[in-house]
């Protein structure tokens, strides 16, 4: 018996309620199982905090446990669905760069059909003169493009999924992606 491609689940559902984040997990890992893969969140820690330990301690140790987990998987499906601002979770994109500096193919969703530039206000420069970067892609060139680079795909919704955050179809369409990667 071979042992499963294990696949990094990055996206902004750690920030959920639990029993949110759990009902969304539960459903993506239940996906990869149906098509062979092993799904890791990033909550998948024994980790455990004293209530003397230094937040900033505490965040870097949350940081170490879920690089370990990265190193441990063989690709990463990340939700860049816009989170608290035009972009995707800063944390989210950082997992996709590491883990396509490790070599291994990145594949994403967001739920936002919009563009970059359209969620900027689609003008050529911002309230301070800053210009906004007009690629018609879904979101920062570096993200985009380091997706596909890694041989990875971002993938864009048609359609509403049943959570604001979340599309089971699109999420399968990633994981049908991974399986011809």
């Amino acid at each position: 018996m071979t042992t499963p491609k294990r696949i990094y689940l990055a996206g902004p559902e750690v920030f959920f309620p639990a029993e949110e984040h759990k009902a969304i997990v539960a459903e993506k890992k239940r996906i990869l199982q149906e098509a062979g893969y092993e799904g890791v969140d990033p909550l998948d820690t024994a980790l455990t905090f004293s209530e003397h330990e230094a937040k900033p301690a505490h965040g870097h140790r949350i940081y170490l446990a879920n690089r370990d987990l990265m190193d441990s998987c063989d690709a990463i499906i990340a939700n860049l669905t816009p989170f608290r601002g035009i972009s995707a979770d800063p944390g989210t994109v950082f997992e996709v760069g590491y883990v396509i500096g490790q070599g291994k193919p990145a594949f994403g969703f967001t739920l936002d059909s919009r563009n970059y530039r359209d969620r900027a206000g689609a003008t050529d420069q911002d309230e301070h003169g800053h210009a906004i970067e007009d690629f018609e892609m879904s979101d920062n060139l570096m993200i985009e493009g380091g997706i596909l680079e890694s041989s990875g795909q971002l993938l864009v919704a048609e359609q509403p999924g049943e959570h604001r955050f979340f599309s089971a179809e699109l999420f399968r369409n990633c994981v049908r992606a991974l399986a011809h990667a």
